[in-house]
């Protein structure tokens, strides 16, 4: 056997093992949800609803927030009539207050807190001059400041125990930064960094931490996102993209993966193939994918003065295609963003 043959068998042997090796400690990992309390903020409607019902089907006990006390008291129904066991609570997460009274509150009701998933959100469509600062400070109470408010509170908890389970959804958007999304991938990539920063602290607790990074996902939440400057323009680009089949996701499918990345501890998790793509042509070739995003930001609306925020559902018009607005309209029904 030659020099360079055997080298090419000890690498195989090499990755084989190491392949191995991740394997079994991930079935080490392997967590069962059956009867285990679940925190889900922005649990209410969107992905939120669908890890609540997918969760639940596996026979964990929930606790939901939300601001929002119609959406919220839909969802507790909806859980409880399929025989979940739910406690719905009015929550403002970016409120540090609340956020110590509701988690407070779900442990007095279950006597404890297995796993949190930081889910709730908000995103701002729009060219970077039509935004204000007050945008940028919403995304980063949303998306940074909630979830270390509820990990601050939920992590002594846990450390008492010496386990738990934390989920921080995050985005491909705090991966790579999307243009006319700036607030909103700006306080993700801030997320993406203290989720990560809690996972390497916090394991010798007992307690994993998983950063999520969905890609595009068809949640209907194009409904309540907010628009300025070109309005109608700027939501048709955001609903037509997500609702799109060639680089969009189910709902269920990306609650899936969220729920088998918390089941196996894994540190980081990607949800989509374009995601992945993206994400690695960032990491790979920045300067290529910097660009390829500004030839990208050429042809988004421009921006026009208008600092303005609407709700998405205030601009809908034939700028979406008929198909990808009823297909975005069915989730929204189906997902309670209506």
């Amino acid at each position: 056997m030659t020099t360079s043959n055997k080298s090419w068998l000890w690498a195989t042997a090499g990755i084989g093992a190491i392949v191995a090796i991740r394997a079994l400690a991930r079935e080490q990992n392997k967590y069962s949800f059956q009867g285990k309390v679940v925190v889900i903020t922005g649990g209410s409607r969107g992905l939120g609803l669908v890890l609540a019902r997918q969760l639940a089907a596996e026979g964990a006990r929930l606790a939901i927030c939300s601001r929002t006390e119609d959406q919220l008291k839909r969802a507790e129904q909806e859980l409880t009539q399929k025989g979940a066991e739910v406690l719905a609570l009015p929550c403002d997460v970016t409120n540090r207050v609340q956020v110590e009274q509701f988690i407070q509150k779900v442990i007095k009701y279950y006597g404890r807190i297995d796993v949190l998933i930081n889910n709730a959100g908000v995103i701002q469509a729009g060219p970077l001059t039509d935004m204000t600062l007050t945008d940028f400070e919403e995304a980063l109470n949303t998306h940074f400041w909630a979830p270390l408010y509820t990990m601050w509170t939920t992590v002594p908890h846990m450390k008492e125990r010496s386990q738990g389970r934390i989920v921080n959804i995050a985005s491909v958007g705090g991966k790579v930064s999307i243009p006319h999304l700036v607030p909103y991938s700006a306080s993700k990539f801030a997320l993406v960094g203290l989720s990560n920063g809690f996972r390497q602290e916090l394991k010798k607790d007992g307690i994993l931490v998983t950063t999520v990074n969905p890609g595009l996902t068809r949640t209907g939440s194009n409904l309540n996102i907010k628009v300025k400057g070109q309005s109608e323009k700027e939501y048709a680009w955001f609903t037509s993209a997500g609702a799109s089949l060639l680089i969009s996701s189910s709902v269920e499918k990306t609650a899936r993966k969220i729920i088998d990345a918390c089941r196996y501890g894994e540190a980081e998790v990607l949800t989509n193939v374009p995601a992945k793509i993206l994400a690695l042509a960032n990491q790979v070739l920045p300067e290529l994918t910097s660009d390829a995003l500004s030839l990208t930001n050429k042809i988004l609306p421009d921006e026009n003065g208008n600092e303005t925020n609407t709700r998405g559902f205030e601009n809908e018009s034939d700028l979406v295609p008929d198909h990808l607005r009823e297909r975005g309209q069915r989730a929204a029904r189906e997902n309670n963003e209506i």
